[in-house]
């Protein structure tokens, strides 16, 4: 009986790039839009209120 020469296949086995990268950039995307969307806010706060102190009523 021969034996099959399973090594050899393993081998020639292609690694698919992961979703991990893709995901990490839309993270980060998301949370450079949150950034410039509580920036936006804080400006338009000012804006109303001359006296709004970001510091203490935006904590993270």
């Amino acid at each position: 009986m021969d034996r099959l020469d399973y090594g050899g296949a393993l081998d020639e086995v292609v690694e698919r790039p992961s979703r991990a990268k893709s995901s990490n950039k839309k993270r980060k995307w998301r949370e450079i839009e949150a950034i410039k969307d509580r920036q936006r806010l804080i400006k338009e706060l000012q804006d109303i209120d001359d006296s709004f102190d970001f510091d203490a009523n935006l904590a993270l």
